[in-house]
């Protein structure tokens, strides 16, 4: 997936997750990112995490539950998020692969926080970017 990120622009990212399906592209990609955890710069926290993506589907939720040493995801909103981002693909896509951070897309109005903004500079050391 890096490597995609690292030669393809937007539209081709958006375009190759509408291809593979949008829900089953995340599906993979939200997998990719349990197995990428890093259980011991999340110990001691329990935290969950939400996901607004806007995709070529409409906008899609995900959660991220993280605690007692291990992370797993659900589709959909979580009832009550510590922290929820909002973002579009390319965006998602570049963060998750540690392409763009995520303070940065922050900065530029890419990406949307709500809740305990804090937190979300946090949570994105919990996972190992590849590369």
């Amino acid at each position: 997936l890096a490597r995609i990120v690292d030669v393809a622009d937007n539209q081709q990212l958006i375009d190759g997750i509408a291809a593979l399906g949008v829900d089953a592209a995340l599906d993979k990609v939200f997998e990719g990112m349990m197995a990428a955890f890093l259980p011991e710069s999340a110990a001691g926290q329990s935290a969950v995490v939400q996901w607004d993506l806007d995709t070529p589907a409409g906008l899609r939720s995900y959660h991220l539950t993280v605690g007692d040493g291990r992370a797993t995801f659900s589709r959909g909103a979580a009832a009550s998020p510590r922290v929820t981002l909002a973002l579009g693909i390319p965006e998602f896509l570049r963060i998750i692969t540690g392409r763009m951070s995520g303070t940065a897309a922050f900065f530029e109005g890419k990406l949307k926080v709500s809740g305990d903004v804090l937190f979300a500079q946090t949570q994105e050391n919990w996972f190992k970017k590849p590369g």
